[in-house]
C-alpha cells in the first residue's frame, strides 16, 4: 500500500531485514522487496547481493520468494538479468532436487513435490537462458528430466509439464527436445479438460512457424478439435488447421475444412471461408482445382467470403482460358441451383456474360454433358434482377451480362431489350444509369462505324464496345491502386471541387491540426485535343517529355510487427493532386483487427479519405491493408500530415496519434 516515495525511504531498511535470523522476518522481507521493485524498478541494485545469498535458503516461503524477486529482477533491469545467469547451475540444482527427491510432505500437490516452486523456477529460467547458449545448454537436461519425470495425471504435473514447454521453446534447445515438447502439447489435446486443450492448441499455434513439422503430426487431432462444441476451442482449432496447410497437405486439409465450413457455426463462417481462400490461393496445385474450391465455398457460405473473392475467381477463370467452357457450365448449373449466393451470383453473371457462347456449344470433356437454349440463359438471369434476394451489385452483374449475350449469342435481342428499357427508370441511380447507356449502345451505335478517311469499321460499335475483357495481369496492392487512379484522373478533372463537409474535414476541425487560410482548390480545365492533335502526340515520340520519377515510399509507423508505409503518386494531369497509399501490414502471431486509419492536413489543402480494402491486418505477414488519401495542394505549399490509428491487437486496444513532417519534397512541390 506504499507510495513510490515510501519505497525509496524504505529500501535500505527492507535490505536489512532480508537477513535476519528469523525465517518469518525474512520470507516478508522478500515479499516487501517484490511489491516494491514492481513499483519503483530503479531500486533494483539494492536488493541484488542479498539474493544469491537467499537462494540457499531450505524454507519454502523464502526460497519461493527470492525466486520470485530474482524473476522481478530480471524482467526490469538487464544488468540483474546479466548478474543472475551465474546462478543457473544453483536453480537447476534445487529443480532436480525437487523433481527427483522430493521435499517435505506438506509442501506436496497431488504427487507432485512443490509445484509452485517448480513452476516458478521454470519462469526464471526461460527468463535467464532467453538467447544465451550457455546457460541453455545448463538447463537442457533438467528440462528433459522434468519433462519425463513429471506425472500427467493431476492438473499439478500438467502445469509443470505446460511450464517446461514454454521454457523448452522459450531458450535455445536441442531439437530433440523441442520435439518432446510439441509431443507433450499433443497429449494435452487428447485430455479430457477443456481448459488444457485450449492451452495446448494456444500453445501449437505460436510454435507452428518455428517447428511446422513437429506439429505437423498432431494435425489429425488437431482437426478433430474443429468439432468441438466449445467455441474458443473450435476456433483455436480453426486458426491452428489453416496454419498447418501447406503444398503436401493442401487438398486433404481443404477437404476437412469444407466439410467443417457447412456446419460450423455462424461467427466461424466467416473466418474459415476466408482461410480456405487464402490457403487455396497460396498452395493449389491446379487451376481447375482452385476454381473447384472456391465454388465450393461460395456455394456453402458465399455471404461470410470476403470482399475480394469475387475479383479474384473472376481473374483467375479469365486467366485460364483453357477451363472457360468448364467454369461457365459449373456457375450455371450452380447459379441455377440456388440464386440465394450473392458473390456466386455475381461471379456466375460475370463468366456467364464473357462466355455465354460456349455455354452453348457442344459438351464439354470435363463436365456432364449440358443442352442450354438462350432463352434459359437469359431467363435465369430476368430471374436474378427479379429476385427479391439480389444486392444492387447483382443486378448491375445480370445487366451487363444480358448486353454481353446481346453479341454472344446469335438471334434477336427484343428481350434483351425489353429489360434494359425497364431498367432505364430504375430507382437505384447506377442501374438507371448502366441501362440507359445499354440503350444508347441498342438505339444510336447498333451501326457500322465510319472513319474520316473513308474506311469502314466490319463490326457494329455495340460489338466492339461489349467484346470480351482481357486478362488483367495480379499485381501488388500498390500497382492495384495506381492503375484504379490512373483511371480515375479524369474524372477528378472534371469533377467539381472535393466536398469539404467529409468525414476527412470533421477529422481535420476535431484534431485541430495546423493553422491556415481555407481555400477552395481549383482545378486545371479539361483538355480537348483534336484527333489531329493527338495523332502529332502519338507520332511525336522524340519529343515526348521523360516520364517523372517515381517518388520513394516511406515507412511512418512500427510497433508490435504492424508496420504502415505510404506510397505516393503524382497524376501528369493533375499536378496539384497527390495520390497516397497506406499501406498497413502485420509480422506479429496475432491478427490486428479494427483497424481504423484516420488523417488529417492544414486548412490550405483538402483531403478525401477513401474507403479501406478491410478493417483486419491479418497475421505473420498475410494480405496488406491498404487504402486511399486524395489531396489537393493548390498552392504547393508544404505537406504536412497527421495520422491517427485504433486497433486491437493481442487483445489490447491501442490509439496512436503521430505527425509525418519528413515527406519527400516531390510530393508538393
Amino acid at each position: 500500500m506504499g507510495s513510490a516515495e515510501m519505497c525509496r525511504d524504505l529500501a535500505p531498511e527492507v535490505e536489512k531485514l532480508l537477513l535476519q535470523p528469523s525465517p518469518y522476518v525474512r520470507k516478508k522481507a522478500v515479499l516487501t522487496a517484490v511489491h516494491m521493485i514492481r513499483k519503483v524498478p530503479e531500486l533494483s541494485d539494492i536488493f541484488l547481493p542479498p539474493c544469491a545469498q537467499l537462494l540457499h535458503e531450505r524454507h519454502h516461503g523464502i526460497l519461493l520468494g527470492t525466486v520470485t524477486l530474482i524473476t522481478e529482477l530480471c524482467e526490469r533491469s538487464p544488468a540483474a538479468l546479466q548478474h543472475f545467469r551465474k546462478v543457473v547451475p544453483q536453480l537447476v540444482h534445487t529443480l532436480r532436487t525437487l523433481v527427483m527427491t522430493g521435499c517435505s510432505a506438506e509442501h506436496s500437490v497431488s504427487g507432485v513435490s512443490d509445484p509452485f516452486l517448480q513452476v516458478q523456477i521454470l519462469r526464471l529460467l526461460r527468463i535467464l537462458g532467453r538467447n544465451h547458449e550457455e546457460s541453455s545448454e545448463t538447463m537442457n537436461d533438467l528440462l528433459a528430466q522434468v519433462a519425463t519425470n513429471t506425472d500427467t495425471s493431476r492438473n499439478a504435473g500438467n502445469a509443470v509439464l505446460f511450464e517446461t514447454v514454454l521454457t523448452i521453446m522459450d531458450i535455445r534447445s536441442a531439437a530433440g527436445l523441442r520435439v518432446l515438447a510439441v509431443n507433450i502439447l499433443g497429449r494435452f489435446l487428447l485430455n479430457s479438460d477443456r481448459n488444457i486443450r485450449y492451452v495446448a492448441l494456444t500453445s501449437l499455434l505460436k510454435l507452428v512457424q518455428s517447428d511446422h513439422s513437429a506439429v505437423q503430426r498432431h494435425r489429425p487431432t488437431v482437426v478433430e478439435c474443429l468439432w468441438e462444441p466449445d467455441a474458443s476451442l473450435s476456433r483455436r482449432a480453426l486458426e491452428l488447421s489453416l496454419a498447418l496447410v501447406n503444398s503436401s497437405n493442401v487438398r486433404a486439409m481443404t477437404q476437412e475444412l469444407q466439410g467443417f465450413l457447412e456446419s460450423c457455426p455462424p461467427d466461424l463462417r466467416a473466418d474459415c471461408a476466408s482461410g480456405i481462400l487464402l490457403a487455396a490461393e497460396r498452395f493449389a496445385p491446379t487451376k481447375r482445382w482452385h476454381i473447384d474450391t472456391i465454388l465450393r465455398v461460395l456455394t456453402t457460405a458465399g455471404t461470410y467470403v470476403r470482399d475480394d473473392a469475387v475479383a479474384n475467381l473472376i481473374q483467375l477463370i479469365g486467366g485460364a482460358q483453357e477451363l472457360h467452357a468448364y467454369s461457365v457450365r459449373r456457375l450455371y448449373s450452380a447459379l441455377a441451383e440456388d440464386i440465394s449466393q450473392q458473390p456466386l451470383v455475381q461471379v456466375a453473371a460475370w463468366c456467364i456474360g464473357e462466355y455465354g457462347d460456349l455455354l452453348l456449344e457442344g459438351t464439354c470433356e470435363e463436365t456432364e454433358p449440358l443442352q442450354v437454349e438462350k432463352e434459359e440463359v437469359l431467363a435465369l438471369l430476368e430471374r436474378v434482377l427479379q429476385s427479391q434476394m439480389s444486392l444492387p451489385a447483382t443486378r448491375g452483374y445480370a445487366l451487363t451480362a444480358l448486353m454481353k449475350l446481346s453479341t454472344r449469342l446469335h438471334g434477336d435481342n427484343n428481350r434483351i431489350c425489353q429489360v434494359m428499357s425497364i431498367y432505364g427508370s430504375c430507382q437505384n441511380v447506377e442501374l438507371q444509369q448502366r441501362a440507359v447507356e445499354y440503350n444508347a449502345l441498342f438505339r444510336k451505335y447498333d451501326h457500322l462505324r465510319v472513319y474520316p478517311e473513308g474506311y469502314t469499321c466490319v463490326l457494329p460499335l455495340r460489338a466492339a464496345v461489349l467484346e470480351k475483357m482481357p486478362l488483367v495481369e495480379r499485381g501488388g496492392p500498390q500497382v492495384d491502386e495506381e492503375v484504379k487512379e490512373s483511371k480515375e484522373v479524369a474524372q477528378l478533372s472534371e469533377a467539381a471541387p472535393l466536398p469539404t463537409e467529409t468525414q476527412a474535414s470533421k477529422l481535420l476541425d476535431l484534431l485541430d491540426l495546423l493553422d491556415g487560410p481555407s481555400e477552395n482548390a481549383q482545378h486545371p480545365p479539361p483538355l480537348d485535343p483534336t484527333p489531329g492533335d493527338t495523332l502529332i502526340h502519338l507520332l511525336d515520340l522524340p519529343c515526348a517529355p521523360r516520364p517523372p520519377a517515381p517518388i520513394p515510399n516511406l515507412k511512418v509507423f512500427e510497433r508490435e510487427g504492424l508496420q504502415l508505409n505510404l506510397s505516393f503518386v503524382r497524376p501528369p494531369g493533375t499536378p496539384t493532386l497527390l495520390l497516397i497509399t497506406v499501406t498497413a501490414t502485420n509480422t506479429s502471431g496475432g491478427d490486428v483487427t479494427h483497424f481504423i486509419c484516420q488523417a488529417a492536413v492544414p486548412k490550405s489543402f483538402q483531403l478525401q479519405l477513401q474507403a479501406p480494402s478491410g478493417d483486419t491486418v491479418p497475421a505473420q505477414g498475410g494480405p496488406p491493408m491498404t487504402q486511399l488519401l486524395r489531396i489537393l495542394n493548390p498552392n504547393k505549399a508544404p505537406l504536412r500530415l497527421k495520422l491517427r490509428l485504433t486497433y486491437d491487437h493481442f487483445g489490447q486496444s491501442v490509439q496512436e496519434i503521430f505527425e509525418v513532417n519528413n515527406l519527400p519534397v516531390e510530393t508538393w512541390q
